[in-house]
């Protein structure tokens, strides 16, 4: 499960994680409001949708009155936002965030997830932030680094150390870095996260180090021992098909084809949609029933799938 930027800085300000202040809008009128509370003279109108890009697509804009404020709310607020994350068919734009500006001197980028291979909590550091961290993988992959923490340890102080040496931080930045992943690990642990991305991570002209952007990701299966993270789910971000699903304990992802997929098992389904590209064709869905398919899971795969007009 994913939850909205704001919502995020919420649940790292419970860690003692540094990040600017802001508050969510749902409205014009609430927009305005929140920008005379935070006061100027600098704020950032951000449009709160589960995808990256929103820089690019027109969806953070840095402005410098409440005036301004005003129209770039009322320019987003139900404007359709297309990234590379949303598809074609973008996403509308329900809420927004209105922060407090920051001076930014660096940014880095820092992410920790969960490491397949490994079994365990990997972190991710670059000094290129701001960027799509694909492209810097692709183009720049030495500019990456990155390690896994042994939980019989837990975070120690030489991976920070790992990570300031690596993105060149002095030694009043290195003391702020010692603070922050610790916590940050702390966070991941603590609210069964599966992705934890700061992008970008910044220093600001006054030296100080905080996550000006975040993106938390949290294992599904583990919602049941975090009911303030579960109420947290916004279902207008979500594919209707795939919140249905969800009830019937289905792994359902809606996709842009013309084939329904039901298969038993994630490998097999990920081979049959394979073979369906291989021959010119597209899936429309990728569905797991699961090992334990019932009549009852089976009969609202198949009502789930043929709902889409697509197949």
């Amino acid at each position: 499960m994913n939850i909205h930027e704001y919502q995020a800085k919420v649940v790292l300000r419970e860690f003692g994680v540094p990040v600017p202040r802001g508050i969510p809008a749902l409205s014009v009128d609430e927009a305005v409001k929140a920008a005379d509370e935070l006061g100027g003279p600098v704020w950032v109108v951000k449009a709160q949708i589960h995808a990256g890009g929103r820089g690019k697509a027109g969806g953070v804009k840095v402005v410098r009155s409440v005036a301004d404020v005003k129209r770039e709310a009322e320019r987003l607020l139900g404007a359709t936002l297309v990234t590379h994350q949303t598809g074609p068919h973008g996403k509308e734009v329900h809420r927004l965030y209105i922060e407090e500006g920051s001076a930014i001197d660096r940014e880095y980028y820092l992410s920790a997830l969960v490491d397949r291979a490994t079994s365990r909590i990997a972190f991710v550091a670059s000094t290129e932030g701001g960027m799509d961290i694909e492209e810097v993988a692709r183009t720049h992959p030495e500019k990456i680094i990155s390690f896994s923490v042994d939980p019989a340890t837990g975070f120690m102080a030489h991976h920070a150390q790992q990570v300031a040496h690596a993105l060149g931080l002095s030694r009043d930045l290195a003391k702020q870095a010692d603070g922050l992943l610790p916590r940050l690990y702390q966070a991941f642990l603590a609210k069964d996260m599966n992705l934890l991305e700061i992008n970008p991570l910044v220093i600001t002209k006054a030296g100080a180090l905080i996550c000006l952007d975040a993106k938390l990701g949290f294992d599904d299966s583990a919602l049941y021992r975090h009911p303030d993270i579960a109420a947290l789910r916004d279902p207008t971000e979500e594919d209707a098909k795939e919140i249905e699903a969800s009830h019937y304990d289905l792994n359902y992802i809606a996709l842009d084809g013309t084939i329904g997929c039901m298969v038993n098992g994630a490998g097999l389904a990920m081979a049959t949609m394979d073979i369906i590209k291989l021959y010119g064709e597209t899936p429309a869905n990728f569905l797991d029933v699961g090992g334990g398919a019932t009549t009852e899971k089976v009969t609202a795969a198949f009502k789930i799938i043929t709902s889409d007009p697509n197949v």
